[in-house]
């Protein structure tokens, strides 16, 4: 059992509040819980209104599966929001 663990850093130029910033936020995790069944929270940044940084933690039966899930949740934050992914770090443990 493989487990991937990322943490995304995104930039929003567009958002000017931390209202607009919470909206953009809670429909990007939730997508994300439902589209891949992962654990995905806010866990940092959360005082900065154009700087989102989501951490994503997911189960895998193998590396290759977990470098594929990796590549669709990546393809799946830049196709669904605007903003723009400027920092990724992730790594698949054995468990």
């Amino acid at each position: 059992m493989k487990i991937l663990v990322m943490k995304i850093n995104l930039r929003a130029s567009w958002v000017h509040s931390l209202k607009e910033k919470r909206m953009v936020v809670k429909s990007l995790v939730k997508k994300l819980q439902n589209n891949f069944n992962a654990s995905v929270s806010e866990i940092e940044n959360q005082d900065l209104h154009q700087r989102i940084t989501i951490g994503i933690a997911s189960i895998s039966l193998d590396s290759r599966q977990g470098d594929f899930t990796r590549e669709k949740i990546l393809n799946f934050i830049d196709a669904n929001t605007d903003a723009e992914i400027i920092e990724i770090e992730d790594e698949i443990n054995d468990y």
